[in-house]
């Protein structure tokens, strides 16, 4: 019943007001319209015509059908009435047509006012349906957001994660380090104190010594003067008689003298033991010349906990992709401007390895140009071939492959020298200068055997 009327309902509707006839006209083209629809169009044309086909007609051409009239009021009895937020409450006519441009439903009346003159109108289904596929696709972008947004929400708590972890490893690895230094100056105190109290204890066995000796000149003197005292109580004879012994008891003994002793140690050498102290300190707590960034570390590289080696993994690591990451590769902490500076890398059985420095404002997120206009200075090893950037080098040996790859960097001079130290051979040189800052570069393809750096003059080869 309700698909028989809603079929119906097409044949009784009004192509302007899109509901069923009220007081239908017939024109002579055989369009049918409400009388008020079509009277409200006309007004908006200087010549009559036929709102359907756009065809001339005059004012005296429409017909009424009774019939059609009747037939149009019994179905409106028949049809279920709208609700009372269905219909404009200005004209008390159905909401058939949406308005785009003021954003909502209005009646047919609305339609043909000035009000609505010029809006873009459509009917309310075809409107409600255009509206939400477009809401839909909106909708859609949104959810993508939302899923871009959970990810990035996802990364910032586990990088979060990794600050933690990151924190307390650096916790413990700065408690482990001062308390070398702690021990260190505990081991050097005990020693000082160790060096004071033997002195002390030398200069106290002279000290005794000469007090013994001290002691016995005392008691000597003191005889020999009551016994010269006693021979001037004699009789006169007796005493001339005996006169050259006792002269000979009047003789002055030496008082040493005890102040060298004294002099020995008048106070620790406070400062000698500070300075020296400082001085073996600072060699104990010499840093290699680069140690490894993790921040710029490729999603396949892993950085050990003291930064100085770094190995191949073949799951890729999960990672914050902050400005600094390489694309590939792993840059060290210090970058330099000026001097010169020399470090060692162990490669070892490394069968996929790239050593050397690149420029600061290279574009980290892409594959690099290795050669020097690219601001890339480096030598490779790859399945058993040298190559200097991307050149292969003919004069190096492949059945002599060095354990330890020394890199000399003098920036002031523009040269970076690569050397194998055990053999004190050279490997290939770049010259002709660096146009900005540069940064040692490491890299591995090998997963078996990672990558150590050492301080060149620290290194036993």
């Amino acid at each position: 019943m309700a698909d028989a009327l809603s079929f119906l309902e097409e044949d009784l509707t009004c192509l302007m007001c899109c509901d069923v006839f009220t007081d239908p006209v017939t024109l002579k083209c055989s369009h049918s319209l409400c009388e008020k629809c079509l009277q409200c169009f006309w007004t908006t044309r200087d010549v009559p015509q036929c709102p359907v086909g756009r065809k001339e007609c005059s004012h005296d051409e429409p017909t009424k059908s009774l019939a059609f009239r009747a037939l149009c009021e019994s179905f409106k009895k028949r049809k279920p009435t709208a609700v009372s937020g269905d219909v404009c409450p200005e004209h008390k006519e159905a909401l058939k047509l949406f308005c785009f441009e003021d954003q909502q439903p209005i009646c047919v009346v609305c339609y043909t006012s000035k009000k609505h003159e010029n809006h873009k109108c459509s009917p309310v289904d075809e409107a409600a349906g255009n509206l939400k596929d477009d809401l839909k696709t909106q909708m859609d972008r949104l959810h993508e957001t939302l899923a871009d947004l959970k990810k990035a929400q996802e990364n910032c708590v586990k990088q979060a994660e990794l600050i933690k972890e990151h924190t307390s490893m650096d916790e413990n690895q700065i408690k482990e380090e001062f308390e070398k230094l702690h021990q260190f100056l505990r081991d050097e105190e005990e020693k000082h104190i160790r060096s004071l109290h033997k002195e002390i204890k030398l200069l106290d066995e002279k000290l005794k010594t000469r007090m013994k000796e001290l002691s016995a000149q005392i008691s000597d003197l003191s005889e020999n003067m009551a016994a010269v005292w006693q021979d001037m109580e004699e009789e006169n004879i007796t005493f001339l008689q005996n006169y050259s012994d006792t002269v000979k008891r009047l003789q002055h003994p030496s008082v040493p003298n005890t102040t060298p002793e004294l002099q020995e140690h008048q106070h620790y050498p406070i400062q000698t033991m500070i300075f020296t102290t400082w001085a073996r300190m600072q060699n104990l707590v010499e840093q290699p010349p680069v140690t490894l960034d993790p921040d710029t570390a490729s999603n396949k590289l892993l950085v050990s906990e003291d930064y100085t080696s770094v190995e191949y993994l073949e799951m890729k690591i999960i990672m914050y992709d902050n400005p600094e990451r390489l694309y590939v590769g792993v840059l060290a902490s210090q970058g330099f401007s000026s001097g010169v500076h020399c470090w060692d890398v162990e490669v070892r059985d490394n069968d996929h390895w790239t050593l050397g420095v690149v420029g600061e404002t290279v574009n980290r997120k892409r594959l690099y140009k290795m050669d020097p206009k690219s601001h890339f200075w480096c030598l490779r090893y790859v399945n058993g071939t040298y190559k200097k950037g991307n050149k292969p080098v003919s004069d190096i040996d492949s059945n002599e492959r060095p354990n330890i790859i020394r890199l000399q960097l003098d920036y002031d001079e523009g040269e970076l020298i690569f050397t194998e130290p055990l053999r004190n051979r050279i490997l290939c040189t770049y010259t002709g200068g660096f146009p900005e800052r540069v940064f040692p570069y490491f890299c591995t393809g090998d997963v078996d055997t990672p990558l150590n750096v050492f301080p060149a003059n620290k290194q036993k080869l």
